[in-house]
């Protein structure tokens, strides 16, 4: 049967018997497994910013306002891997023996695993008896554990109980010089090649156990920066090395060792350092060959944030350190670490995401975790630009627990004076628990989407 009406002159024919087939065949065909129209794209990308920064924050100085006589210096905070400096960073130099902190960071890690152990005993080999330099006059045979030719490495940068941790762990300063190549490359480091685990010249090793290659051990400011990241984060006891001020290696030494690291803070109190002595300064690693000239990696920490910088070729032992001090205080002086955004956020724009099969269409989501950047010291609301990314929609189905991850968001941030944009990516999580619907309540939903299509449909025919 077929009605005719008229709507604005025109005649349109409505076939209820066919209106009347589908809402039949809806009504039996509905189960609990009845499929809900996806109306929402698989992703959505909102980008927002926030207003711009207030407060009295500091104007970073130019770099070459700091005067630096280096070949090159970086300065970098860990957690947030955020620049705060750079001066020729990317560049290869001979790092000398700051190339030790690869040795350091490979023998830690061996402990840590449990492939050695700190009291586990050493027989000193040839290789490491005939090592010139800075050494602690080791003798074929000799045998010591595995804490003091660490220390011996750490604070007297002792070349033959670094050769001896190398042969005790890889076998061969070789196969060890194989290790720590593989490490720099997982690491991130860019430029740093290896050919001992010492930083001698090549020249300078013993002949018998010198690598047939025409190339000499390089790493930049920034790769050594790097490293020492590794090292803060990854063995965070790195301090009951660095921080000994002086090592007696054996009871008849007439000397102990002096740490070569001048700016202790433990050093405020030594008449020869006192007046290289930084307050927070607890490591890492100096270093001079007369290629490389004076190299100093240091790190201290103030107010809960620790900065890590490293400048190379400088031109005496004195001023690395003086240099040092350049680069850290324009770090300590310019900038805070803050927390941007706090853990459990709700994201302007997506405060919720459609679900499927729900009691309710959509649920609540936060962020997962807090954000924290790098800031210019003073500032009190940085302009953080958000971007979100939901994932597909036909993916969230009924029931999904609270805590249940359903998108990502990336936080982006870059300030004034500064050439990097930090950016940090978290998980959004539901907030709630999105229980799913009766088979009753999905089969009328069903019916009123299918209704409120018709009646679109309609409507828009006028």
């Amino acid at each position: 049967m077929k009605y005719k009406q008229q709507f604005n002159g025109k005649q349109f024919v409505i076939k209820t018997a066919t209106v009347g087939l589908l809402l039949n065949m809806l009504m039996f065909s509905a189960s609990p497994a009845m499929a809900e129209v996806v109306k929402t794209p698989a992703t959505t990308e909102t980008t927002t910013a926030a207003p711009a920064a207030t407060g009295t924050a500091v104007k970073i100085p130019s770099v070459e306002s700091l005067g630096l006589e280096l070949s090159s210096a970086v300065l970098i905070e860990p957690t947030t891997g955020q620049v705060l400096l750079s001066l020729n960073a990317d560049q290869p130099l001979p790092p000398a023996s700051m190339t030790k902190m690869m040795t350091e960071y490979i023998v830690a890690d061996a402990v840590k695993n449990g492939k050695i152990s700190w009291d586990q005993k050493v027989i000193v080999q040839e290789n490491a008896s005939k090592q010139i330099g800075s050494r602690i006059f080791l003798a074929e045979g000799d045998e010591h554990t595995v804490e003091e030719l660490y220390i011996a490495m750490a604070v007297g940068s002792a070349n033959d109980a670094t050769v001896a941790l190398a042969e005790l762990v890889g076998g061969s300063e070789e196969a060890f010089v194989a290790m720590m190549n593989d490490t720099a490359q997982k690491m991130g480091m860019k430029t740093a090649y290896f050919v001992n685990s010492t930083g001698l010249n090549r020249e300078d090793m013993p002949a018998d156990f010198r690598p047939n290659i025409d190339k000499e051990t390089v790493m930049s400011a920034m790769d050594a920066a790097i490293l020492a990241k590794y090292i803060v984060t990854d063995h965070p006891d790195f301090t009951k090395f660095t921080t000994i001020q002086s090592y007696k290696f054996r009871p008849r030494d007439k000397k102990p060792m002096i740490n070569y690291n001048w700016m202790l803070e433990a050093n405020k109190d030594n008449v020869n350092f006192k007046a290289y002595a930084y307050p927070g300064l607890d490591g890492l690693k100096t270093g001079h060959t007369s290629n490389a000239g004076n190299c100093f990696t240091g790190t201290a920490v103030r107010d809960g944030m620790r900065l890590i910088s490293v400048v190379m070729g400088a031109n005496s032992e004195a001023h690395r350190f003086t240099e040092t001090k350049k680069v850290l205080d324009f770090g300590f002086t310019n900038f805070e670490i803050k927390q941007v955004i706090a853990p459990k956020s709700v994201v302007a724009g997506n405060e919720t995401v459609p679900v499927l099969k729900g009691k309710k269409q959509d649920v609540s989501v936060v962020s997962d975790e807090g954000v924290t950047f790098i800031v210019p010291k003073g500032t009190t609301s940085p302009a953080i630009t958000t971007t979100a990314q939901i994932n597909d929609p036909a993916t969230l189905v009924a029931p999904i627990a609270k805590g249940s991850q359903v998108g990502k968001v990336t936080y982006s941030y870059k300030a004034e004076g500064m050439s990097q944009t930090q950016q940090k990516t978290v998980n959004l999580v539901t907030s709630d628990e999105a229980e799913k619907a009766g088979w009753f309540k999905l089969l009328f939903r069903a019916i009123g989407e299918f209704l409120s299509d018709l009646f679109n449909g309609i409507k828009n025919l006028f």
